[in-house]
């Protein structure tokens, strides 16, 4: 197993590198929208019992967007200025949705085990929560290298066009 000294050394070393910078950064605003996720949907769908799962899963989802299109666009990628609607927004949103599109199977999944094991409403929201983190986790790497490219695409269409 490797010891936490060593693994806050390679990540240091990979974060002196711009794509490193970029892929630490990327997993930082990660984190924080799954955060914001979580907490959302553990309100909406655990404390509050607003919804069942799975319209609990897209809301909490569509929130934790929100930061994450603008945490990546200035901190990840630094883009400053207005966001471009077909280059930026549409496909950060298609990908998004997508993602949504896959924690909703999970969640319902995640939902028709829970109901046919007979599962306490604490177990419930523990397995449809746990679903929501593991679909998200699976598209995360292949969603950073879209919008990598994508965003540099921009950057460099943004260049040619000043000089």
């Amino acid at each position: 197993m490797v010891r936490m000294g060593v693994l806050v050394e390679r990540i240091w070393r990979l974060y002196d590198t711009p794509h490193g910078r970029k892929l630490v950064r990327y997993a930082m605003v990660s984190a924080i929208s799954a955060l914001v996720a979580f907490v959302v949907l553990t309100i909406v769908y655990g404390v509050l019992q607003l919804w069942t799962a799975v319209p609990s899963v897209l809301f909490s989802n569509i929130v934790a967007g929100f930061p994450a299109y603008y945490l990546n666009r200035r901190w990840v990628w630094q883009k400053s200025g207005r966001s471009h609607l077909r280059r930026e927004i549409l496909p950060f949103w298609v990908m998004s949705l997508t993602g949504i599109g896959v924690s909703i199977v999970a969640a319902s999944l995640a939902r028709n085990f829970a109901e046919s094991h007979h599962l306490h409403h604490l177990a419930r929201t523990v397995l449809v929560v746990g679903s929501n983190i593991a679909a998200f986790g699976i598209l995360w790497f292949v969603k950073f290298l879209i919008l990598n490219r994508l965003f540099a695409f921009d950057s460099l269409a943004s260049a040619e066009v000043e000089t």
